[in-house]
């Protein structure tokens, strides 16, 4: 049995161009045990067949205008300023829900991607045959060389040792011995450590007198910081994978009362899964439906986008959000904290304002003068490139135009001076109609083919750390329908494979891309010391995440 497309349903499903056009032929799309395995996803057949049209299209290219750049769409503060708005922040802290907001479902494979390779290398190697390639330009022999010289002064060296040591030998006996595979397997396999698949959360990152610490452990130690309450309350909350979550909760257990009785708070920790309603569609190179060997069609994890759900199921006031990665011992964390409290001070300062407006505005409030003012916050403070066209109006027309744009989720977004690290970076995006935004683009987002846009990523100085302090409530503090101000149309498409077979996979906008497209945007240029992400194992090794 199959679900058909009849005439009836004809029109709806040939906008997507999916049905032929011969009037009275029908379509088979999928059987009714697809259909079954579409609903268990929270999907609808709808939604599937739109999923499926996004393979088929050209890449949807943003266009970009030019590079955000300091008076010119970055805000650059001065001394005064950011004293300011840290004293704001301060003062009005106890008005506020806080929320520190943490995607940390990510595996470390990324993270251990050199060891993992040398770790299933079939041919033999040696610390000498590696030194050899390295001296000739070799990059990944030079990388996994300078892991294995500096295996002491990784934070997980000590459970290192114990797991070894618990299979009767010692890690210094297999070094003697030149047996470094066997090395590589207590700490990335299920034999000892197993970091080749944990998250990258429940890595230890970080050397102390009395505590060596995860990822997960840092952002717990730095939240009383700032995203605490007047009740000292520390509201956490952490995206996880399913398969890890009980290794969270496990962890949290016995650590929470050490922190809770060091900073002298109460933590309220959450952690969500990505929805399955998220998961993409998976087609072959032929754009079909792609099927595992038993008939069933493969979805996947629509990618960090997707937590956009779980970002809209958070009650708060206020939500720092920040990658797990970017975490740095305790002797470098002050100028994290300030510029926490700088940013969380501006977002203050424009939130206020905006609803300030907005209530005037909602009340009819439509005087040339007030408009003016009105369009004037938006340029000038939010970012915004209002049209002429827009002045033209009436004022009826021009006050329900300020409304719709004040009215949207408000986020204030750290940026660093670009360094070459990868990523996305702050750029003014054109749309259709010339509309002009402030928006974070990834690479992957623009057409380099193009030489006009090549120069233009080419000419951006800074890059986008992670570092938002974000509003997803509205004026009179109902929540935001947040799926409302994503760009669905800026998917990420990448070639995977599946029991031999190529396919392409389909991942939704990206959080802080696609998946924050029509937010009110502010950037701020935050210094460099406020960035320190391990993207590779060896980052632990550098003097940041030293002792």
């Amino acid at each position: 049995m199959h679900i058909s497309v009849d005439i009836a349903n004809k029109e709806r499903f040939n906008s997507l161009g999916l049905i032929k056009k011969e009037v009275g032929m029908k379509h088979d799309i999928f059987s009714t045990s697809d259909v079954c395995q579409i609903e268990d996803h929270d999907l609808t057949v709808e939604e599937v067949l739109r999923q499926i049209e996004l393979f088929k299209r050209p890449p949807a290219y943003l266009k970009l205008n030019r590079p955000c750049t300091p008076g010119d769409g970055i805000r650059t503060l001065n001394d005064v300023e950011a004293r300011s708005f840290s004293r704001l922040f301060d003062r009005e802290n106890d008005t506020y829900d806080h929320l520190k907001f943490v995607p940390a479902s990510g595996a470390a494979t990324r993270m251990f991607k050199v060891p993992l390779k040398f770790l299933h290398m079939k041919e033999p190697w040696s610390l000498e045959s590696i030194a050899e390639k390295a001296l000739s330009g070799n990059l990944e022999a030079r990388a996994i060389l300078d892991f294995l010289e500096g295996l002491s002064r990784f934070a997980f060296h000590s459970d290192l040792e114990t797991a070894i040591q618990s299979s009767g030998t010692t890690l210094k006996k297999l070094r003697d011995q030149g047996d470094l595979r066997t090395i590589l397997a207590y700490l990335l396999t299920e034999k000892g450590l197993q970091y080749g698949s944990l998250p990258k959360a429940l890595i230890k990152f970080h050397r102390y007198a009395d505590k060596n610490r995860t990822a997960f452990e840092e952002h717990l130690v730095e939240a009383p910081s700032y995203a605490v309450n007047s009740n000292k309350l520390c509201r956490l909350h952490f995206t996880v994978s399913e398969e890890h979550q009980n290794r969270f909760l496990s962890l949290l257990e016995i650590v929470q009362p050490l922190y809770e009785n060091r900073f002298g708070v109460s933590y309220e920790i959450g952690f969500s899964l990505q929805k399955k309603k998220t998961d993409t569609i998976a087609v072959n190179l032929q754009n079909h439906p792609f099927r595992l060997e038993d008939g069933r069609l493969l979805f996947r994890p629509g990618g960090h986008g997707a937590l956009i759900e779980n970002l809209g199921d958070l009650n708060a006031d206020m939500i720092f959000i920040k990658n797990i990665d970017n975490v740095v011992p305790d002797r470098l964390k002050p100028p994290t904290f300030q510029w926490k409290k700088i940013l969380g001070g501006l977002f203050i300062h424009l939130q206020a304002l905006s609803f300030n407006y907005l209530e005037q505005l909602a009340q009819g409030t439509s005087s040339i003068r007030f408009l003016d003012e009105v369009r004037e916050f938006a340029e000038q403070e939010l970012c915004m490139d209002i049209s002429d066209e827009i002045r033209k109006q009436d004022a009826q027309e021009h006050r329900d135009y300020l409304l719709k744009k004040l009215n949207r989720p408000l986020r204030v977004c750290g940026m660093v001076r670009n360094v070459g690290e990868p990523g996305g970076g702050p750029f003014w995006v054109e749309d259709r109609n010339g509309n002009r935004s402030c928006q974070i683009v990834e690479k992957a987002q623009v057409d380099l083919q193009s030489q006009e846009q090549k120069e233009i990523v080419s000419s951006s100085t800074h890059f986008n750390p992670v570092d938002l302090v974000c509003g997803i409530k509205d004026w009179k503090g109902r929540p935001f329908a947040l799926n409302q101000f994503v760009d669905h149309e800026a998917v990420f498409i990448s070639r995977k494979s599946k029991d031999g077979k190529d396919l392409k996979a389909l991942e939704l906008p990206g959080l802080w891309n696609g998946g924050m497209a029509h937010w009110n945007t502010v950037f701020v240029d935050v210094p460099l010391v406020t960035f320190n992400p391990v993207k590779t194992v060896n980052d632990l090794l550098r003097k940041e995440h030293q002792p």
